[in-house]
C-alpha cells in the first residue's frame, strides 16, 4: 500500500511516502515560508522525487494537529482535496500519536509528548505500553510534571526541547530524552494511516476534522464577553 502522508503541525512540516510501512522517500519544509505557499508544491515535488504519479496513491494521511491553526486547515484541506480528485480515502493521524510512536521506553515508563503551544505552554499527552493514558491537554510544564511523580518519563517533542530544563530540575534523572526531540512525523503518520487502514478505516476525506486542543481565540473572546 503506497500512503502519501503531511505534517502541517509545526512550521517545518513534512510530507513522506511509504509503502508497506517502510519510508520511499521524504521531504521536510522550509520553516521561512508558510504551508499555504509551498504546498501542495511539496508534495508534487516529493512524488516526482520518488518517480510517481499521484494516481499511483492508494491512501492519503494527514496529521489532524495539535498545532498552529492556520497550518493543520492548509494541511488538511490540501489532502483532502488530493483524496477527492482522486476518489482514495483520507485518514487523519494524531501528531502527539505519531511522536508517541517515534520514542522508545522500556516498559512501565511513560512517554511525554510535548509539542510547543506558545504563552509558555505544550500540548501534551502520555503513552504507556503504547497506548495514551490521558486526553490530550494544554498546559503549562508546571502543572503537568507534578503528575509524573515516581514515574520514570521519556520526552519526545519540540515542547521538550524548550522546557528541558524545567524537566530536569523537576525529575532529574527519572527524565530521558528522545533524539531527536523533534523528529520529522510524516513518515510516522503514513505508517500509522496503513495500521489503521489495515484494520479497516477508509474514512472519507470530508469527516476528517482539526484536533485543536486549545480553543480558538474567537471562541475564548466569546466567552469572556458572555460571561462564560
Amino acid at each position: 500500500m503506497l500512503i502519501l502522508a503531511l505534517d502541517t503541525t509545526t512550521r517545518t512540516g513534512s510530507c513522506a511516502l511509504t509503502r508497506d510501512g517502510a519510508v520511499v522517500h521524504a521531504l521536510t519544509s522550509d520553516p521561512a515560508v508558510s504551508h499555504a505557499e509551498h504546498l501542495p508544491r511539496d508534495l508534487m515535488s516529493l512524488l516526482a522525487a520518488a518517480g510517481v504519479g499521484l494516481d499511483a496513491v492508494d491512501l492519503f494521511a494527514v496529521a489532524t494537529g495539535p498545532g498552529s491553526f492556520t497550518g493543520l486547515r492548509v494541511g488538511i484541506a490540501t489532502m483532502q482535496g488530493l483524496a477527492f480528485a482522486t476518489g482514495k480515502p483520507l485518514i487523519g493521524i494524531s501528531a502527539l500519536d505519531a511522536l508517541a510512536s517515534l520514542a522508545t521506553a522500556p516498559a512501565g515508563d511513560l512517554v511525554a509528548t510535548w509539542v510547543d503551544a506558545w504563552r509558555g505552554e505544550v500540548y501534551a499527552a502520555h503513552y504507556e505500553n503504547g497506548h495514551a493514558s490521558e486526553p490530550a491537554t494544554v498546559e503549562h510544564p508546571a502543572a503537568i510534571l507534578p503528575r509524573f511523580a515516581g514515574r520514570h518519563v521519556v520526552f519526545i517533542g519540540d515542547g521538550t526541547a524548550s522546557f528541558s530544563q524545567q524537566i530536569r530540575d523537576t525529575l532529574g534523572d527519572r527524565a530521558s530524552f528522545a533524539e531527536p526531540a523533534a523528529p520529522m512525523l510524516a513518515g510516522a503518520i503514513g505508517r500509522l494511516a496503513a495500521d489503521a487502514a489495515r484494520r479497516g478505516a477508509r474514512p472519507m476525506p470530508d469527516t476528517i476534522r482539526p484536533l485543536y486542543v486549545r480553543r480558538l481565540e474567537a471562541e475564548r473572546a466569546r466567552d469572556a464577553r458572555t460571561g462564560q
